[in-house]
């Protein structure tokens, strides 16, 4: 086996699909962080990985027992910075930094990770609203913190999984890197045009499909009759029925409950139905080897938590030059390459409870 290129974390991991597009330019994982028990047992049982390796809580995690790392990959939750404060803070003319602003947030514990480990580059994934989410003051510390209290060289895209799957997914990728690299993002043509692969290939042979995923009519009637009511009162809704030639909606992680907002058409008097577990890995963009070893429920949360596989991999593809000038002048080993680090003062890692409090999550 050769031997790697670099070496990265993996945070927030889910089931791994970050993991993958950075061992395909030749990284390898030395950590990984997932809070979710059935995320783990998934991840486990593709990656390798024993599962009780797998960390829980980032928070419980000491920032020395990290690994030293090359490049730090996580895909976080977006949540509301609080604002508390801040503008006092700036009418009197004292400094403020992540400390403040960001304290309590899991982008908190990336910047302490980023601060204390000083990786070559990092790559961090989010919801398209992660721009606009909170009047956009989430998106302005963010970057803030990443650059001026930081000092890492930031560039940012929104990309569309419709380019390599038959799905509809806009997701934010930040990329940074510790030296000014000069990095470009290539042009969109060299990716597939958007849309250019149909829901009809993720498909398995219809007399295959077990019959439980199906809706049955008491559902269909249901689902039909409430789509109806909000359609004539000018509302949306979420109920949508997509053929063999067509593009789906967003999976989500609520597919689990009704399947409503990607329903197989299976012929004009037949009810639709849902996509097995299967076909959502197969949206994703995971290969047909990617084991299923958890219930479906289980199964479809976590691909609508995922990312989508040939997306990522055509960011870390990008990333990859930049990555050799980034990491020319230490070993791509993790071992630390002196520096000096920004003055930041950290003044500590909150006392949370361990995923006691729910995550408000822009979908």
């Amino acid at each position: 086996m050769a031997a790697p290129k670099f070496t990265f974390i993996d945070l927030f991991a889910g089931i791994g699909g970050i993991r993958k597009g950075f061992e395909h330019i030749g990284g390898k994982c030395v950590f990984t962080s997932e809070w979710d028990k059935f995320a783990r047992i998934t991840y486990a049982a593709n990656h390798g990985e024993n599962e009780e390796d797998i960390a829980g809580d980032i928070w419980s995690v000491p920032l020395d027992v990290i690994p030293d790392h090359d490049v730090l990959v996580g895909g976080f939750p977006c949540q509301p910075f609080s604002l508390a404060g801040v503008s006092k803070k700036n009418a009197m003319g004292r400094t403020h930094g992540f400390a403040c602003d960001a304290q309590g947030t899991l982008f908190f514990r990336i910047a302490e990770i980023l601060k204390e480990k000083r990786p070559g580059a990092f790559m961090l994934e989010n919801v398209k609203n992660l721009i606009s989410h909170n009047k956009g003051h989430t998106f302005r510390v963010i970057q803030h913190v990443l650059e001026k209290e930081l000092g890492y060289h930031i560039s940012w895209k929104v990309i569309d999984g419709k380019r390599w799957t038959p799905q509809h997914r806009e997701r934010i990728y930040i990329v940074g890197f510790r030296e000014d690299v000069g990095f470009e993002w290539p042009n969109e043509s060299a990716w597939p045009e958007p849309g250019s692969v149909k829901l009809g290939s993720i498909l398995e042979p219809e007399a295959t499909v077990d019959p439980k995923y199906i809706l049955t009519d008491r559902l269909w009637d249901y689902l039909q009759a409430y789509r109806d009511k909000h359609t004539n009162a000018g509302n949306g809704f979420g109920c949508s029925v997509v053929t063999r030639d067509e593009t789906t909606r967003t999976l989500s992680a609520r597919y689990h409950k009704d399947g409503s907002e990607i329903l197989v058409h299976r012929g004009r008097s037949l009810n639709p139905r849902r996509l097995t577990p299967r076909e959502c890995a197969r949206l994703m963009g995971f290969e047909d080897d990617f084991a299923l070893p958890v219930s479906d429920t289980q199964l479809y949360r976590q691909f609508g938590n995922s990312v989508v596989v040939p997306a990522v991999k055509a960011v870390a593809k990008a990333m990859e030059p930049y990555l050799k000038k980034a990491l020319k002048n230490g070993k791509a080993s993790g071992v630390a390459r002196t520096m000096e680090k920004p003055a930041v003062i950290l003044k500590g890692t909150p006392n949370l409870p361990s995923r006691a409090v729910k995550i408000p999550v822009v979908v």
